[in-house]
């Protein structure tokens, strides 16, 4: 397997990190406090090589960086290479691709929808904090029971899903401060 290689792009809401194969996009690493900060969440399980992007992922990353700016646009085309990623998982990532711009479903309405047992929702959400290519595959759109927060593994935790999801238009109502966790 060739190695992959990586950069850091620049958006309204920080440095988002990428990561590629020949085949397709592997990690997308949302903003942190600081670019070094967003290098080495994106570096850290990733043997691969600084570059600048190719031709084919220059069009996603105008499109990325008009999402994080707060407009309205479509990733679910965008290459992906979940090469080596679990067959459930795989279905899971294919399923949420077809969740639009502010369109939301629960942990348990996810996991009805690629044929898992009634109670399959913590398995869902697993699957949802190992999601390597957050916003392209919307795990922020995947929500608890309820249409509540849930978690979410990225750095800020919750405050970055609020923060991602209300810039789609999605109010979720009154939040528990204690719930948020840390900001970015």
């Amino acid at each position: 397997m060739a190695v992959p290689h990586y950069c850091l792009i620049d958006t309204a809401l920080g440095p988002v990190g990428l990561a590629w194969s020949e085949r397709g996009l592997l990690r997308l690493q949302l903003p942190d406090i600081d670019e070094t900060r967003t290098h080495q969440h994106l570096t850290r399980h990733l043997d691969g090589v600084e570059s600048d992007p190719p031709d084919w992922l220059k069009p996603t990353i105008a499109r990325l960086q008009q999402y994080f700016a707060g407009e309205k646009v479509d990733l679910f085309d965008v290459p992906l290479d979940l090469d080596g990623k679990p067959e459930f998982m795989q279905r899971l990532y294919q399923e949420m691709l077809k969740l639009g711009w502010g369109e939301t479903i629960t942990y348990g309405g996810l996991a009805a929808r690629v044929g898992m047992p009634l109670g399959a929702a913590q398995s869902v959400g697993q699957a949802m904090g190992k999601n390597p290519i957050p916003i392209i595959i919307p795990c922020h759109r995947v929500l608890a029971s309820g249409n509540t927060m849930g978690g979410f593994s990225a750095p800020g935790g919750t405050r970055t899903k609020l923060k991602l999801l209300e810039l789609e238009g999605i109010r979720l109502g009154l939040h528990d401060p204690a719930q948020l966790g840390f900001g970015f």
